[in-house]
């Protein structure tokens, strides 16, 4: 599949492949349609309210990123580790772990900064290196519960569209990866899905040993995303057989995390309002109004979320399908509670509701508590 000037479908991108993971870095801020009231939004013609919902349905599927402060949290570190790397070729670099629970936005930030660091390399490098290459700042793989070094070597090649990524050994897929990452000057290279793997089982140990010789090799930040992968042993100092091997991995790689919000303190508190002060900005329907989230449905949000911004954004996203397409045009508890969220705030939301009604818990700050 050769590159394409076209602009691709924002919706049907892969990527895990270079061309599409440069239509991921090009594509400009989406626009946000403007907020009619009732009134306007029934003079519309049928082809025009056709088209208004249309570009209102996009727009709340792709609500996010948001840059709160964990997101912001994250950058920095991820900033201060990657411009760290600039050791010489005969020097190991070191490697970040993002190691967190589901649901909060880790595969989402990691991205977000993939796309600043790409933009970045390029405004001061320019888009092709000194011998003619494409320039590709960052290369993302996402592993199955099935790679091993064969597969990991395919995919990196998968990315660049190399012609030899069916054919050619391990070994020789890992050399062409090597020729591809040096001639493309790529200095981030990202494992999404890492907890996959079955780290204590003979693939997994064989990809760490890998990932050794990546760092070892490759002049690139290693960044891997996963969940759970201190309990996988990623981290690991043990002595058992095998679990050396994953010990100089937890040497030379730095863990970040992604932690949900929180309201047992007033600083989480208000970090939870802001968020929610931030998402009112983005809805468009034609009864939003001041307060719709962050004073009618802060608690009620809290609950069904438990504090994941993934779950939040899911429940938000969907509410706002429904109340477009019912013709409500507001978010309420009312419609909410018709709206499916995903099985684990599901299961979790419970223990909230029941310390949210009984009055020992509050997802307001004080100044709001007060207020009201």
């Amino acid at each position: 599949m050769t590159g394409s000037t076209a602009r691709r479908d924002a919706g049907n991108l892969a990527l895990s492949r270079k061309e599409d993971f440069q239509a991921f870095v090009d594509a400009p801020r989406r626009t946000r349609p403007e907020i009619l009231n009732g009134r306007a939004l029934r003079a519309l013609t049928a082809a025009e309210r056709d088209a208004y919902n249309r570009a209102r349905r996009q727009w709340h599927a792709n609500l996010g990123p948001i840059r709160t402060p964990q997101l912001a949290s994250l950058h920095e570190d991820l900033w201060d580790i990657v411009d760290s790397n600039m050791q010489d070729g005969d020097q190991a670099k070191g490697a970040v772990a993002v190691d967190a629970f589901p649901g909060l936005g880790k595969t989402t930030a990691v991205l977000a900064f993939a796309r600043e660091f790409h933009r970045r390399e390029i405004a001061e490098h320019g888009a092709f290196t000194a011998q003619g290459h494409e320039r590709w700042p960052v290369c993302r793989v996402g592993l199955t519960g099935n790679t091993g070094m064969k597969d990991l070597n395919r995919a990196m090649l998968e990315f660049f569209g190399h012609p030899g990524r069916q054919t050619s050994t391990a070994t020789q897929l890992g050399l062409q990866a090597l020729d591809c990452v040096l001639s493309c000057e790529v200095r981030l290279l990202i494992l999404d899905d890492l907890h996959f793997l079955k780290w204590r089982k003979t693939s997994g140990i064989e990809v760490s040993n890998h990932l050794k010789w990546i760092a070892n090799e490759f002049p690139v930040t290693l960044l891997k995303v996963g969940v759970g992968l201190a309990d996988k042993g990623l981290f690991s100092e043990g002595e058992a057989a095998g679990e050396t091997a994953l010990a100089q991995t937890g040497r030379r790689t730095t863990r970040l995390d992604m932690p949900p919000f929180t309201i047992d303190t007033e600083q989480g508190r208000h970090q939870w309002r802001q968020l929610l002060l931030a998402l009112e900005q983005r809805i468009v329907l034609a009864d939003t109004h001041p307060g719709m989230l962050a004073d009618d449905l802060c608690d009620y949000l809290f609950a069904r979320s438990t504090g994941h911004i993934g779950s939040l954004m899911t429940l938000v996203n969907r509410g706002c399908q429904r109340a477009q397409r019912t013709g409500t045009e507001r978010l309420t508890q009312q419609l909410l509670d018709y709206v499916k969220n995903d099985a684990a705030a599901e299961h979790a939301r419970r223990e909230l509701e029941y310390a949210f009604h009984a009055g020992k818990a509050t997802s307001r700050p004080a100044n709001v508590r007060a207020v009201r």
